[in-house]
């Protein structure tokens, strides 16, 4: 009788305490402060060693505090060294990918999954009023879900004491 009551007392979680609905804003506000940026103009070789220096896998473009376009590791792969152009002279310009996918602060976990999905992409620029305000990776969302499981299996371990040790 004494679990039941436990069980009946434990509270229901919020949405925002249920992974899907985690709202961006929380998760990026538990990640470590930075934003690279490059320029159009800027060669793609200084994007590499920025990229490089920073341990990211993409920059976005701004001109002008707008986004012009996202370049990452695979572009300079498959669009520069691959077909031979010189990164100490090609313009990012050259190689960036212009149709950007981005998603507002406002939106949750699952819908920046939902859109990585959609447009097979590993990095979303994240904006706020239309200004971009950070990057989120899929390695970000895959390490909040650990996070998240891990914290979810320990109240479950908890609770499983707490009722088995109330009943004894």
């Amino acid at each position: 009788m004494k679990a039941q009551v436990m069980l009946m007392d434990h509270p229901l979680r919020r949405p925002e305490q249920i992974l899907t609905y985690r709202p961006l804003r929380e998760i990026l506000a538990a990640k470590p402060k930075g934003l690279w940026t490059v320029g159009p103009g800027d060669s793609t070789l200084s994007a590499m060693q920025l990229m490089a220096d920073k341990h990211i896998g993409l920059v976005v473009v701004l001109d002008n505090q707008a986004i012009a376009g996202v370049l990452s590791e695979r572009d300079c792969v498959r669009r520069l060294v691959l077909v031979g152009k010189p990164a100490g002279t090609t313009p990012v310009s050259e190689i960036m990918v212009r149709d950007v996918v981005t998603v507002d602060i406002g939106k949750t976990y699952a819908d920046c999954l939902k859109l990585m999905h959609e447009h097979g992409i590993r990095h979303l620029p994240i904006t706020e009023n239309g200004a971009l305000i950070g990057v989120i990776s899929v390695r970000e969302l895959m390490s909040e879900a650990v996070s998240h499981h891990a914290r979810i299996i320990g109240e479950l371990e908890r609770e499983r004491m707490t009722i088995l040790t109330s009943t004894a």
